[in-house]
């Protein structure tokens, strides 16, 4: 059994958008949930995450975007929502919450670095892959995947990170930031056409974009995914692997239009764990993105982790 860290915080529940978003706190209280009512909680070691300091953000973002996102927050704390794009606004807990979140894949990095855990998972939100260099959208504030990327590069002087995206959504802000950058590979499998329509053909030999047609099943992502991902994965020999966990292309879920299940979850993570353990002596870690209908959402990452676990 792998030795797995959970990073979550309570205070990632106080990011409200309204009673009605989708996006909303039960979502960790689902996970949570599962995870006690299936034993798993008892293999994890639960760290509580820790707010990210804002340079470590400014690797991803630039400092003027980093600072008007900080400014929203502390304009928010007086009780109003306050919108930052069409679908995404900051409240009360907000800004602290979007701290949390970020600082949770870095502290995981940390962890699995120096070898305190093999693992990782981050049940935090908001979640961050649509948020582009100097764009929030998408329900996202800042890229939480990317600045655990960038940490892991410059802190730890890894020279190859591969990040794995099976949201339903393009992570079209992760592809902004490092579609520069050949030190990371992003491999992102998604809905097309479908939202955001944004970098789902950008160019690039470490970019790994795979759009699905709406309405396709499990053995459609599995076939797309494993002719494409995983020779890249292979060439490019990533030295830690990260994954934007998004389950929001499960079969329930209110806003994708793809079929998965539970078992392909399963499926996709059995690959990575492969990828892990040939390359990146093991290290992974897995950050929460999307995941909608909280029953789906609690199986889905029940089954993520126990393949992490069981590997």
């Amino acid at each position: 059994m792998k030795h797995i860290g959970y990073f979550t915080h309570s205070d990632c529940m106080i990011h409200d958008m309204g009673h009605m978003h989708p996006e909303s706190p039960m979502r960790l209280q689902a996970i949570d949930t599962r995870l006690q009512a299936q034993g798993l909680m008892l293999d994890l070691t639960r760290f509580d995450a820790e707010p990210a300091e804002l340079d470590l953000i400014e690797r991803a973002h630039p400092h003027q975007y980093v600072h008007e996102i900080e400014q929203i927050g502390y304009d928010a704390i007086n009780g109003d929502l306050i919108p930052v794009d069409g679908d995404t606004s900051m409240g009360p807990g907000s800004l602290r919450a979007a701290l949390l979140a970020a600082g949770a894949g870095c502290q995981a990095v940390d962890r699995v670095m120096a070898g305190d855990i093999q693992r990782a998972f981050c049940a935090t939100r908001p979640p961050g892959h649509h948020a582009e260099k100097a764009l929030a959208m998408g329900f996202c504030l800042f890229n939480n995947v990317a600045v655990a990327a960038l940490h892991a590069i410059e802190h730890h002087g890894l020279e190859r990170v591969a990040i794995i995206d099976f949201d339903v959504h393009n992570g079209n802000g992760t592809v902004d930031i490092f579609k520069d950058d050949e030190r990371v590979m992003v491999c992102s499998s998604f809905q097309h056409p479908f939202y955001p329509n944004r970098h789902f053909d950008t160019p690039g030999e470490h970019l790994v974009l795979t759009p699905i047609n709406a309405g396709s099943d499990g053995l459609e992502f599995r076939k797309k995914v494993e002719t494409d991902f995983f020779p890249a994965l292979d060439q490019f020999k990533p030295e830690l692997i990260l994954i934007s966990a998004g389950f929001d292309a499960h079969t329930e879920d209110p806003l994708g239009e793809l079929n998965l299940v539970e078992d392909d979850y399963r499926w996709i993570t059995t690959l990575i764990n492969d990828i892990a353990n040939r390359h990146s002596q093991s290290r992974i870690v897995s950050i929460l993105e999307g995941g909608y209908h909280l029953g789906a959402l609690g199986r889905s990452v029940c089954a993520h982790i126990e393949m992490m676990l069981h590997d």
